[in-house]
């Protein structure tokens, strides 16, 4: 019943609005609460901020090594299942588990680790356990984007403090993930050679689901339209509509796995130069090689966590990072000391954004309520939305696409509503090109006549969903194949 290239998620909608809350909130809270003024101190205010990181990390690290030995069922609801061996916790995949991880420990690598003179022989041993829990579960789910900011997390530290203790804790840290990675799989029961990090690096993706195959693709479609590109929302379309000389990417493509990519491919290539130029314009300016203070610290942290993930997916289409990128960009926005001071209408403004942002959190969370009871079981729907469900839920600002999908999916084409259909068809294959989608555009277009239109869909449908379009062909009476 959901699209499958852009399924109606909680978060995905308004989680953008509260993290420009949060901007606006950490800013006004680091206003109130200055840098601190002892080297490695750090104010209780922004403790209390990044706290819940290192809480979450260890919480979900703990689920996830349940999961890696089977022992997740004993737990359930509470902790998804998942086969032995595999491990990401609660969250919908292993590289977005592994994000969560690096997060945890690039704070703890920053307000600890990285303190010039903060005492830690009391908590060496509390802090030791947590990175390594961190470390482990990060090996845990075998995932090369965790690996990969792991190594990034270790530069990142080095350019602040190069000392025996820092040497000896990323030292520590990098030992402990290799160690995990060789020994999780034998205490599980399970081959190294063809379970965990050393089998995925050496076997990699099949040839139609790997990342190289899907930038190709991508590479091939900003070719095709590289100063406006494709429109933003298209490419899974654009992705569709293209016929590969080489090979393509088996599945739906809604997002190129690369940010700079991505935006090449929907805004053009000029729009993209801009906004990562932009981007590290702001990084050379702000200097964050210099900073000193442990919450800023933390924020560069995760900013560099969040880019090394967007260099490889799409972690910023997801609610939770989107409210991390927020609360870091509010914690390193702050005055110039050196500047004059603020008038006091500026110095107002992030209170107003953070009420702001949270008042539209609040409409697209109430919004998302009412649109999605059209998605569930009639007898888990809300009692005011049981009846006549899809016209209760017809307007929405937010999510009209999905009420649209809602109705083409349980609507039977007909030579009635044909011409209705086959709008509604056209106009969803740019939301969501998948089978269902595509069968209904080429039942309305068959019974309005378009042969033109069915001829040139046909071999798209059959490059793009094989099994769909030969199961879809053997059902029509007399249908040559497509070529």
């Amino acid at each position: 019943m959901f699209p499958r290239a852009a399924t109606l998620q909680p978060y995905e909608a308004f989680a953008l609005a509260g993290a420009f809350g949060l901007i606006g909130l950490a800013t006004a809270f680091a206003r109130q609460c200055p840098l601190s003024t002892a080297p490695g101190g750090l104010p209780w205010l922004r403790w209390c901020m990044l706290v819940p990181w290192i809480a979450a990390g260890l919480v979900s690290s703990a689920f996830a090594l349940l999961q890696y030995f089977d022992l997740a069922g004993l737990f359930a609801p509470w902790i998804n299942s998942a086969p032995m061996g595999e491990a990401f916790a609660n969250l919908r995949q292993r590289n977005q588990f592994a994000s969560l991880t690096s997060i945890a420990l690039a704070v703890l690598l920053a307000v600890w680790v990285l303190a010039p003179h903060r005492r830690v022989h009391g908590q060496r041993v509390w802090l030791a356990i947590a990175m390594a829990l961190l470390v482990i579960a990060n090996a845990a789910s075998s995932s090369r984007t965790g690996l990969m900011q792991l190594l990034v997390l270790s530069v990142v530290a080095l350019v602040w403090r190069r000392d025996g203790r820092t040497f000896a804790w990323l030292g520590a840290m990098l030992a402990c993930y290799a160690i995990a990675t060789l020994v999780l799989p034998w205490l599980a029961g399970l081959d190294p050679a063809t379970h965990g990090m050393f089998s995925r690096l050496r076997e990699g993706d099949t040839l139609c689901a790997s990342r190289l195959t899907l930038w190709r693709n991508v590479l091939h479609l900003i070719a095709q339209k590289p100063w406006l590109g494709w429109g933003w929302g298209e490419l899974d379309y654009a992705h569709y509509i293209t016929l590969y000389d080489g090979p393509r990417f088996c599945d739906i493509l809604d997002n190129a796995h690369n940010l700079p990519l991505h935006l090449a491919v929907e805004l053009g290539i000029p729009a993209a130069v801009l906004v990562c130029g932009g981007v590290l314009v702001w990084i050379l300016r702000a200097r964050p090689w210099r900073e000193t203070d442990a919450a800023r610290r933390a924020a560069w942290m995760v900013l560099a966590v969040i880019g090394v993930h967007s260099l490889l997916e799409y972690p910023l289409w997801y609610g939770p990072f989107q409210l991390a990128l927020g609360l870091c960009l509010g914690l390193l926005w702050r005055d110039d000391p050196a500047a004059r001071p603020a008038p006091a209408a500026a110095r107002h403004l992030p209170t107003v954004l953070a009420v702001v942002s949270l008042a539209l959190v609040a409409y697209a969370a109430w919004d998302y309520r009412r649109i999605s009871q059209v998605y569930l079981p009639p007898d888990q729907r809300a009692p005011a939305y049981r009846d006549d469900t899809l016209a209760k839920a017809q307007q929405s600002w937010l999510y009209q696409r999905q009420v649209k999908f809602a109705a083409l999916s349980v609507a039977e084409v007909t030579p009635d509503n044909a011409v209705s259909m086959h709008a509604l068809a056209t106009e969803l294959l740019h939301f969501s090109p998948e089978p269902r989608v595509i069968e209904k555009l080429l039942a309305s277009a068959q019974l309005l006549g378009l042969e033109t239109e069915v001829a040139f869909h046909k071999p798209r449908f059959a490059a793009a969903f094989p099994k769909d379009y030969a199961r879809w062909l053997a059902a029509q009476p007399d249908d040559p194949p497509a070529r």
